[in-house]
């Protein structure tokens, strides 16, 4: 299985099913893969994204601090399959020469490596094309073609939750959390 680092590219929520979706790109590209999560874990990623802080510890915040506190580290997630709709991830947690994987659920997984600071890897074969990008709406000098780079961070999240209400979970199975 060939993996790819991802990061946090939105979240966002979907009127067509109620939920919420974490949407991962890839680093070094331009694929995605949006998961649809539960609210409490919509909450908590936002949080981390917006570096919230609450006077006492999330659950999120308890089990990262549990793991720096035994002396190891969260090394990376790997969102690593999608089996009946249920996408599959792991926790890779090293202590001095130990490595531990943890099955965990994909939104957990992303919050606590938000908080831990650890990268996201994702199964290539998760990943999808992304969302055809649109011309921003002041497209410049007609001799200067548009780039996606070109979009504003207001215009790319409009045209993220555009192709997010495109999309029908069905697609992908049904999605458990």
């Amino acid at each position: 299985m060939k993996v790819v680092e991802t990061r946090v590219d939105g979240l966002v929520f979907d009127p067509k099913t109620q939920q919420h979706v974490v949407v991962l790109r890839e680093v070094d590209g331009e694929r995605v893969l949006p998961i649809w999560i539960g609210p409490p874990e919509a909450m908590a990623i936002k949080r981390l994204l917006q570096d919230e802080s609450f006077p006492r510890p999330l659950t999120h915040d308890l089990i990262a601090l549990v793991i720096e506190g035994l002396k190891a580290k969260v090394t990376r997630i790997v969102i690593a399959d999608l089996r009946e709709g249920t996408f599959f991830a792991s926790l890779l947690i090293t202590r001095e020469t130990d490595v531990l994987s943890v099955d965990a659920r994909p939104s957990d997984s992303i919050a606590i490596a938000l908080r831990t600071k650890a990268p996201v890897y994702v199964n290539e074969d998760l990943l999808q094309a992304p969302p055809e990008l649109e011309q921003p709406l002041d497209p410049g000098p007609p001799d200067e073609p548009s780039a996606p780079a070109d979009l504003t961070d207001e215009q790319r999240a409009e045209q993220l939750r555009r192709f997010l209400e495109k999309l029908n979970p069905e697609d992908f199975g049904k999605f458990s959390m």
